[in-house]
């Protein structure tokens, strides 16, 4: 099983934490919640009021790369970067450079998630078209704004010249851009990917139009912090979160013969559709379960294996009650024994980047032997009764994890991670 697992061998993150992968692990094991009032535009007439946003970060941050030649950057012109591709290439360059791999890496690529790529050049393009008709409007912004340019921005900034994809697939985006990243490894495609996702996403269009749809928080305005909290039975709705995680992903075989760290395995993917509605889960949950068996299944692992679970974890009312009750049909009585928690409780649901998130997480989790908490667990629910390390964090050496990813359009999937030792 060795020579065919992926190894993750470099983690650089931009959360609402800030930017790098030891400020988001050290936030997410404290248990520190990352949802605050919104300030960054006038939401003094919508009924939702807090975000995860990312504080205010510049190209400035990201890291140098050996090998990089002065005056890349005026070709990769930051400054008309959309949101989504600054965070995206500040973690891609510490991704790469915590993996020991140098600018212009031969036979190397980018594979990576998005749920609204450039969404907010959108936003303002529209903005200026509409109301000082279309004065300012940038020559630039079709082709900064549309999804697929982001890749192309991380291939440009890290000179990587292989596949340079988006995967656009909702919430799931960067969890399927991991799976079809490990599957092109192991054809031989290419020696080492730029995997994982980003997105900018706290804008005025979406925090009014998931108000109208009644899917975030609107019953914390008062007290951000407590805003997100899948499984508690006061739960409300999501915080939308954004941000950018990203991995560099290389065979196990090769990583190991150059003398790379690995942080965990990735072992199986699966994915699944219900076919069933534009924005709900199928409450009957089959597919959802065939998605998670299907990873355990292609991991060569048995179930009794799984020692962690990442939760979708979103804290809507439906879609926790549905994921805990999948989880029951998919290991039976092993339920009760595996503990899981939600990200997306500290840094809200940063749409199609938060597969990448989970699993940044979980990676860090099980290289350091220790599982991060659900916090703002005050009242059990009976409908979530599942073990999802309630508040505070706990010190345990796993083996093998499932990190799972829900999505609009009925999309399920799912990644199995293995410690990299086992």
């Amino acid at each position: 099983m060795t020579a065919s697992r992926i190894a993750i061998t470099g983690i650089g993150v931009v959360s609402t934490f800030g930017v790098g992968r030891e400020v988001f692990w050290d936030a997410i094991r404290r248990g520190e919640s990352g949802t605050r009032a919104i300030t960054e535009f006038d939401v003094s007439t919508y009924p939702c009021k807090v975000a995860a946003a990312v504080p205010p970060v510049d190209i400035s941050v990201a890291m140098p790369l050996s090998g990089e030649l002065e005056g890349r950057d005026a070709r990769a012109d930051p400054k008309r970067y959309s949101r989504a591709a600054l965070f995206g290439v500040i973690a891609a360059r510490e991704a790469w450079n915590d993996a020991g791999l140098v600018f212009g890496e031969a036979n190397a690529g980018v594979i990576i998630g998005s749920g609204g790529g450039g969404i907010d050049v959108g936003e303002a393009q529209y903005r200026d078209f509409f109301t000082n008709n279309g004065q300012h409007v940038s020559p630039y912004a079709i082709a900064v704004g549309i999804c697929g340019m982001v890749s192309s921005e991380i291939s440009i900034a890290l000179g990587l010249r292989g596949i340079s994809h988006v995967l656009s697939t909702g919430c799931t985006s960067s969890t399927d851009a991991m799976g079809y990243a490990a599957m092109l490894l192991k054809q031989g495609d290419c020696d080492v990917l730029l995997s994982g996702g980003t997105d900018g996403c706290v804008l005025p269009g979406l925090i009014f139009g998931f108000s109208r749809m009644r899917a975030v928080s609107t019953h914390f305005n008062g007290c951000p912090s407590q805003a997100s909290r899948p499984f508690d039975r006061n739960r409300d709705g999501f915080v939308l979160g954004e941000g950018s995680w990203m991995m560099a992903l290389e065979l196990e075989a090769r990583a190991r013969a150059r003398g790379a760290r690995v942080y965990a395995t990735i072992d199986g993917y699966g994915s699944t559709c219900d076919a069933y509605h534009r924005v709900q889960m199928d409450p009957e949950g089959e597919q959802i379960v065939r998605c998670m068996d299907l990873a355990i299944e292609r991991s060569g692992r048995a179930a009794e294996e799984i020692g962690y679970i990442n939760y979708h974890g979103t804290s809507t009312q439906l879609n926790d009650a549905i994921e805990s009750r999948c989880t029951r049909m998919a290991f039976g009585a092993l339920a009760d024994r595996i503990p899981g928690s939600s990200t997306k409780s500290m840094i809200g649901h940063p749409q199609g980047a938060s597969g990448a998130a989970g699993v940044v997480a979980t990676a860090l989790a099980l290289s350091r032997g220790f599982l991060p908490p659900t916090i703002n667990q005050t009242t059990p629910d009976p409908q979530c009764d599942l073990d999802v390390i309630p508040n505070e964090g706990r010190a345990v050496q796993v083996e093998a994890a499932l990190c799972n990813c829900l999505g609009f359009g009925s999309k399920n999937s799912a990644l199995v991670l293995g410690c990299s030792h086992a």
